[in-house]
């Protein structure tokens, strides 16, 4: 059958996920009668709440006789090793942009990678059926991005469709809607070029995405480079260098035919399989026939920006929420994690309980720490730190530079300016971009955009649209100050009482509720002023001969702070950790005891 290999590109929520789910639905990939859930492709728990696409995915559709196999890519630059990896299997990409929006800095990550490797972009205009859509001047902004990513004069060349995914039609012009995808369906025929391979050579396939099974074990998905794999044929690994790393019998060869893998006998080059019969070859090894020495040559992944510590959960309550509390589970999962997921780096720590995982960005952290908690870890996490790197011209050490375009209401650009300039922010563009508001693009450093997001919406009232990426390194910026309140810290162990918080809440504003269990050396609250303040949330009323048990029970507290995990993570200050459990998120001190975090306080002095 004709092949036709294509990624979907775009930034978070501009309707790829939807494009596709109306893709499938008119191949006829589904029965008329079948139940198909809205974002057929975001399978995981995590994709569905925050509406945005983690892991790389593949389906199929067929079109008058072709086989269009569609690879879901991830829209945010956290994932991006998802997406370098990607690329190598695909001939052709659709570039997906919002009416409204226009092209944003993840569009132009992805985008960037793919022009670099010569590839013939189509792009969709989606959301065509917005009040608000300005397409023409969007098609503009989409031609000036590729010319600043050095497309090339074919590649500027490109086709152009206007969509509304969620309505299922495309068109060739803005004001004539149609019924049906059909118009993109021919494009992607006509303008993709079918798969350059080797029909007739040994066998050769890169693999791009790995994961693990539990009845058939690691499965290795990539294309076909040559030739052809059929069950129980034997094939070798081989690393990045050459070297061997297994032969193996393949058990099984699975196919994408809609949103199902289908097991097939035999698969042909230019096809993009998933092989099952190996344990040890990982993503960017390749899979070749017992003769051939050769590797195919893999795409550089970009470095880790921003680094975590992982520990065990030492605090009192520690153990009574989670099944998994000791440091070998946490180290067998995060190597399970490393080994599938090429954009993460974990290593030991001189503290054989505390492991440092390296990343992308926040996010990226955030979606291991959220999917640990809810398979039953316990977790004592640290503040994220910048991963520097020295040049390999000068000798001179650098930290990350995050590209950050910002779109705020005109009566907000003061204060993000300012914010910004104080985190050591150079201010790139500023233009005004319709409706009122403005369009700012920074260069920040990566270290001063850690928790900074949360001060952002409170800023811009709620309105404000931040969006980064990573641009690269430079020298180091100096220091950047960091939060300016103290916090209150538990001085007892229990649960906290109505009548101690009402009188605390004076003193700032709290973080738990009546009921809830405090422990020493717990943060229960941000303390109004720069310093920390030891205080005791289990004092009760005195009862005296002059005042009645009753009298005043009924205290009004205000509601507290809800910490969400990737607010406490930007939250916390270098002597403080993150404690994560599947049932609750508490700040804590890392040193418990009041007099070990005055030592260790005169000790940083003194140094």
């Amino acid at each position: 059958m004709d092949l036709r290999n294509i990624a979907i590109i775009a930034h978070v929520d501009h309707g790829k996920t939807t494009l596709v789910d109306g893709l499938l639905k008119q191949s006829g990939a589904f029965r008329d009668n079948q139940q198909v859930a809205e974002r057929a492709m975001d399978s995981n728990d995590l994709e569905r709440e925050r509406g945005i696409t983690i892991l790389a995915k593949a389906t199929s559709v067929e079109w008058n006789g072709t086989r269009i196999n569609i690879v879901d890519t991830p829209g945010h630059a956290d994932f991006g090793g998802e997406v370098e990896r990607i690329l190598s299997m695909i001939d052709g990409v659709c570039v997906l942009v919002d009416a409204s929006e226009g092209p944003l800095p993840q569009t132009k990550f992805v985008v960037g990678k793919a022009l670099r490797l010569g590839l013939r972009p189509i792009v969709v205009i989606n959301k065509i059926d917005r009040p608000d859509q300005r397409a023409d001047e969007v098609h503009n902004e989409i031609f000036d991005l590729f010319a600043a990513l050095d497309a090339t004069d074919e590649q500027l060349d490109f086709p152009t469709l206007f969509a509304s995914a969620k309505q299922g039609w495309a068109s060739e012009t803005p004001d004539q809607p149609t019924d049906t995808l059909a118009p993109l369906f021919d494009l992607i025929v006509r303008h993709v070029t079918a798969p350059s391979v080797e029909v007739d050579g040994p066998f050769r396939m890169l693999a791009t995405t790995l994961e693990a099974d539990p009845f058939v074990g690691r499965i290795l998905t990539g294309r076909i480079e040559s030739g052809s794999v059929k069950v129980n044929q034997q094939l070798k690994a081989l690393s990045r260098d050459g070297k061997v790393l297994q032969q193996a019998r393949v058990t099984k060869v699975l196919a994408f035919r809609g949103l199902e893998r289908a097991a097939i006998d035999q698969a042909h080059a230019g096809d993009i399989v998933a092989i099952a019969g190996f344990s040890e070859p990982t993503v960017a090894d390749t899979l070749v026939d017992m003769y051939v020495s050769e590797p195919i040559e893999s795409q550089p992944i970009d470095p880790p920006t921003l680094a975590m510590t992982f520990g065990i959960n030492d605090s009192p309550l520690a153990g009574q929420e989670g099944d998994k509390v000791t440091s070998r589970m946490i180290w067998d999962r995060l190597s399970r994690e490393a080994e599938g997921n090429v954009a993460l780096q974990i290593g030991q720590t001189d503290d054989k309980t505390v492991f440092q995982v390296a990343g992308r960005g926040e996010l990226q952290l955030g979606v291991l720490i959220e999917t640990m908690r809810r398979e039953g870890f316990e977790l004592s996490i640290g503040r994220p730190q910048v991963v520097l790197r020295d040049n390999p011209e000068t000798g001179v050490s650098e930290e990350p530079i995050e590209e950050i375009v910002i779109d705020v209401d005109d009566d907000f650009t003061g204060s993000v300016v300012d914010k910004l300039a104080k985190r050591k922010g150079d201010l790139q563009e500023m233009r005004p971009s319709g409706g009122g508001k403005t369009r700012m693009v920074f260069h920040v450093p990566s270290r001063g955009m850690i928790g900074y997001h949360n001060e952002f919406m409170t800023d811009t009232r709620g309105t404000g649209v931040m969006n980064r990426l990573f641009h690269g390194y430079a020298p180091w910026r100096g220091t950047i100050p960091g939060r300016r309140t103290g916090t209150m810290i538990s001085g007892e162990q229990g649960a906290a009482v109505a009548y101690a918080l009402w009188n605390l809440e004076d003193r700032g504003a709290l973080f738990v509720d009546p009921g809830d269990k405090v422990y020493k050396g717990m943060i229960i609250g941000e303390h109004n002023k720069g310093g920390d303040l030891d205080v005791n949330p289990l004092k009760a009323k005195q009862l005296t001969n002059f005042r009645a048990a009753g009298k005043d029970d009924a205290v009004q507290l205000t509601t507290p702070i809800r910490m969400t995990l990737e607010k406490a993570m930007t939250y916390i200050a270098d002597d403080e950790l993150v404690e994560v459990t599947p049932e609750k998120i508490r700040l804590r001190k890392r040193w418990l005891d009041p007099h070990e975090r005055k030592k260790r306080a005169r000790q940083a002095n003194a140094a």
